[in-house]
């Protein structure tokens, strides 16, 4: 059994629901609300199976290009932590990402589907948390289930994104991406030492 508390928390933090809110209200205005339904549903959808593909083939492409897991996990732990940063220190995701949707149209794909909801972060977390040596078939499942959950919770939250932003505005949106970012570099710390450990044999 995997820890679904943790596992949740780690996705909540890489996928960030609360900070898609501003970014899927900027790229939906001017839109009827059928046509906004429409655009949270594809852009979840797109997201979920772009993951999913990490989940699957993530560790597979690592195999075929000969990169060991605990290099990888170096790797994906340092990247995870400067996206920490970013998160903690620059622009937080919903300014970041609002400027993205003034600049371009496909909106369902991108910048919504990607890199809002499957950006860098989450993809890493996808291939760091279903590594085959550390989790068997079904904690793989287990772990699948827990990362579509959050992209069910960031599509309901785009479903009421009017009312959550009117509640906490893009402030409140920009407090939470920073809490999210800080827990994401404790989880990057700890992928980075983790890697360390086993390429050395620590």
């Amino acid at each position: 059994m995997i820890d679904f508390a943790a596992t949740f928390i780690l996705f909540f933090a890489v996928i960030d629901p609360i900070g898609t809110v501003p970014v899927y209200i900027a790229v939906t205005k001017g839109y009827d609300t059928k046509s906004k339904r429409k655009i949270a549903l594809i852009a979840s959808a797109v997201a979920a199976l772009i993951l999913l593909f990490f989940v699957v083939a993530g560790e597979l492409i690592l195999t075929a290009m000969s990169i060991p897991l605990p290099a990888f996990q170096i790797a994906g732990g340092i990247v995870l932590f400067l996206f920490a940063l970013s998160m903690i220190f620059g622009e937080s995701k919903p300014e970041e990402e609002t400027r993205l949707a003034e600049k371009h149209h496909e909106t369902a794909i991108f910048p919504l589907a990607v890199p809002s909801i499957a950006g860098p972060g989450a993809m890493l977390a996808a291939v760091l948390m279903t590594e085959h040596v550390r989790v068997d078939v079904w904690q793989r499942i287990q772990i699948s289930g827990v990362m579509l959950s959050v992209v069910l919770v960031t599509l309901l939250l785009m479903l009421m994104a009017s009312g959550i932003h009117r509640l906490i505005g893009n402030a409140g949106a920009s407090v939470v991406s920073r809490i999210m970012g800080l827990i994401l570099a404790a989880v990057a710390t700890t992928n980075t030492l983790a890697g360390i450990s086993g390429y050395f044999k620590l």
